[in-house]
């Protein structure tokens, strides 16, 4: 089950979203509600949610000055809103989704079954991790991760792992042995998940494993060259941060 928690202002609001996802996302449970930012704010670090379904505009402070105090937040977020001039902003918060009042049924049902797929996504992760700390205490990142396939998961060591490349709604995963992997997740999901340590995000379009550059070559931003001989650009704004990694190795 999904653990979500309600943020709305107008309990009439917060009464016919409960009723829609009991009526048609029986897979979410309402672990709370609440009517403003500060009693959502008490309510979220109770409850530990899964899923928060935030009204953007309520009386003393709006949904980004709750998401400002809550972050780093670990729970998936759909904003729900009369007003559309918000969906830039809501998506730099990370929202599943962005759904506009009055709540078109099918679009709850499918910004539920992403919500879903993600929750789970990170929770096979996270017990991943714990189990392999468990087995090998010494360890501080997580060694593998779970890529989504169509006919379930492949675990993968990320010491083996290339590069990620963005393609689309879609995800290529270059590995060691030759093999490309294309997953249904966004290449940010990815970046949240690896260990920052070894993995180095150098464009929207591409994460590298550091261990694995053959040389930089330099420009305006830059190219890395991968061992895998693919030729990758470092964005302009992240070209001082890429290189401050290597100063003093």
């Amino acid at each position: 089950m999904i653990r979500a928690i309600i943020v709305d202002d107008e309990p009439k609001n917060r009464k016919v979203l409960r009723s829609l996802l009991t009526d048609f996302c029986p897979e979410v449970s309402i672990a709370g509600e609440a009517g403003s930012a500060e009693e959502a704010s008490k309510v979220v670090s109770n409850e530990n949610p899964d899923l928060l379904f935030l009204d953007i505009e309520m009386p003393y402070g709006n949904a980004f000055d709750l998401l400002d105090k809550l972050m780093p937040v670990n729970f998936e977020i759909i904003f729900i809103t009369a007003f559309d001039e918000y969906t830039l902003k809501a998506f730099r918060y990370s929202a599943l989704d962005y759904l506009l009042k009055p709540v078109d049924i099918e679009e709850l049902k499918t910004a539920v079954k992403k919500a879903s797929e993600k929750i789970h996504l990170k929770n096979l992760n996270r017990q991943l991790a714990n189990l392999l700390q468990n087995i090998h205490p010494s360890r501080t990142a997580t060694p593998k991760i779970a890529l989504p396939t169509q006919d379930g998961f492949v675990f993968q060591s990320t010491k083996d792992i290339i590069r990620f490349e963005a393609k689309g709604n879609y995800t290529y995963i270059f590995t060691n042995d030759g093999q490309k992997h294309i997953s249904s997740r966004t290449i940010r999901q990815y970046e949240e998940m690896l260990p920052d340590k070894l993995f180095f995000r150098i464009h929207n379009s591409h994460i590298i494993n550091l261990n694995y550059i053959k040389k930089y070559n330099k420009g305006r931003g830059g190219q890395v060259i991968m061992t895998d001989g693919s030729i990758l650009e470092v964005a302009t704004r992240r070209k001082d941060d890429f290189l401050a990694l290597f100063e003093g190795r």
